[in-house]
């Protein structure tokens, strides 16, 4: 467990050159105190008010906080283990990237059992009727891939569209980004529709969310490379699009399946590569992780404002 609190961190800036050779301004995280360790985060706000946050830990790490600053860790969703799992994870207990929502009375939970450098890939469902550690019933699994798939079932995030229809994006390198249909009844996949939706050509692209704001989807991803501590690359990238499905361009009109991308946040001072993003709708909250000097995962946030409707963080 870490602690780490920077009450002046949010009045705080850097200077850096992007990869474009243009400088970039890139504010430092916003407070955040009491248990701050975080990796892959997801976050969503309770019928009570109450924060709940998941990230990646063995059998799902938990997290709560009554005032989006002060963290507390609150156990795992799965504390007896995930055999179900074993046979993506080789029984590693660690589970990737959650993905939360909170509907039809109670909470979902969809996470990701791999492991490094491995395509034998699972993103399974899990529901709670209070989203509390040790209350999680498995649902099975919603998509898998394998080693004669050209992509890589992880990094699940859960967006509801302008007409109620859920949408799961996800993928971590080989052809990139993908999207399907789940039933909203269930948390499942619905029907065989399957999108790309941002690709490198099977560079280092992954972690995506979709954003829905004043007629646009916004897709973030985070480019290159993560989990090297202080060495990591991460930077969140976005793109938008008027439909779910895309085209997603960026900023300069490139499309994101041809490897185009705006950049918003990357490295800067002490902070090493930020990535795994999210996006908390009831404030425009971007949520992520980043690393320390002594390669300790942080818990991040920062707010988002538009300009011309593009995202720029502060």
């Amino acid at each position: 467990m870490s602690q780490y609190d920077d009450t002046n961190a949010a009045n705080q800036q850097w200077q850096l050159v992007a990869v474009d050779g243009v400088g970039a301004t890139y504010p430092q995280p916003g407070t955040v105190t009491g248990d701050t360790f975080a990796h892959d985060p997801e976050v969503l706000k309770k019928p009570d008010g109450e924060y709940l946050l998941a990230f990646t830990a063995n059998g799902v790490g938990l997290k709560t906080s009554g005032d989006r600053t002060r963290w507390t860790d609150v156990g795992s969703a799965f504390p007896g283990g995930t055999p179900w799992a074993d046979e993506y994870t080789g029984g590693d207990r660690n589970l990737w990237a959650p993905e939360l929502r909170y509907a039809n009375g109670q909470y979902y939970l969809w996470y990701s059992a791999s492991s490094f450098g491995s395509n034998t890939s699972a993103i399974f469902l899990a529901t709670s009727p209070t989203g509390a550690s040790g209350t999680w019933t498995n649902q099975g699994v919603v998509i898998e891939s394998g080693a004669g798939d050209d992509f890589n079932a992880i990094d699940p995030a859960v967006t509801e569209d302008r007409s109620g229809n859920w949408w799961m994006s996800f993928g971590s390198f080989w052809s990139g980004v993908k999207l399907i249909r789940l039933d909203p009844s269930t948390g499942m996949r619905s029907g065989s529709a399957f999108h790309g939706i941002a690709s490198r050509g099977g560079g280092a692209i992954e972690a995506p969310t979709i954003h829905y704001r004043d007629g646009y989807y916004y897709l973030f991803v985070s480019f290159d490379l993560c989990c090297r501590g202080a060495d990591s690359t991460y930077r969140v990238m976005v793109g938008r699009s008027t439909s779910i499905t895309g085209p997603y361009v960026d900023r300069a009109g490139t499309s994101m399946m041809d490897g185009g991308g705006t950049e918003i946040l990357a490295s800067h001072g002490s902070v090493h590569g930020p990535g795994h993003q999210t996006v908390l709708p009831d404030s425009d909250a971007l949520f992520y992780h980043y690393y320390r000097d002594d390669g300790v995962a942080q818990l991040g946030i920062n707010l988002l404002t538009y300009d011309g409707g593009w995202p720029t963080v502060y």
